[in-house]
């Protein structure tokens, strides 16, 4: 099988706008043209696969019911626009979740690379051509330690974040990918 480059993308503060442990479908927003942007990507066949950390449902602050509700209304939100997800890997475990799902360093919890490394796998990824985009450092470092370039762009934390570990600083997730693709074509 030949393998394809992908888009990874962060969910919150990425793809939508951040909400402090967002569990509510009426406060998902997508961040400005995200859907476009996706819907874009699905016409060339490039895969996208949204890779997200949800410690809250670990903590005990929702639980998987709400976290499903969420990425359903996201799901209807991105179809508005012709857009769809072609993947999406969740990891709710964190250091100090509650027991079921406390974990020192779960190798799919980034910055470590299991989920992107996982999807890759299932969906026929080349990694080394393949983007990881962010707003947060950990979104950057579990890119590189999946062996893709990454793209840092300036929502959610990525006003905050220092953009040193980037190939790419965008000022928003449609920025990211429209100068991704160029550089593909």
């Amino acid at each position: 099988m030949v393998k394809q480059p992908a888009i990874f993308i962060d969910r919150d503060g990425t793809l939508n706008e951040e909400v402090d442990y967002l569990c509510r479908p009426e406060d998902t927003v997508l961040t400005p043209r995200a859907g476009q942007a996706i819907a874009g990507l699905n016409k060339r066949g490039i895969p996208v696969l949204v890779i997200s950390n949800q410690a809250g449902i670990g903590k005990g602050k929702f639980e998987w019911k709400d976290y499903e509700s969420v990425m359903q209304h996201l799901d209807h939100l991105l179809a508005a626009e012709g857009a769809r997800i072609d993947g999406v890997y969740v990891c709710p475990f964190h250091p100090s979740a509650n027991e079921d799902y406390r974990h020192p360093s779960h190798p799919d919890r980034k910055p470590n690379p299991g989920m992107l490394l996982r999807a890759a796998d299932e969906h026929g990824i080349d990694l080394a051509k393949s983007w990881m985009i962010g707003d947060k450092t950990i979104d950057l470092e579990a890119g590189r330690n999946a062996g893709c370039r990454v793209a840092l762009v300036r929502t959610g934390y990525g006003t905050v974040t220092d953009g040193a570990l980037a190939d790419l600083v965008a000022d928003n997730l449609a920025d990211a990918i429209e100068r991704i693709l160029g550089q593909w074509d």
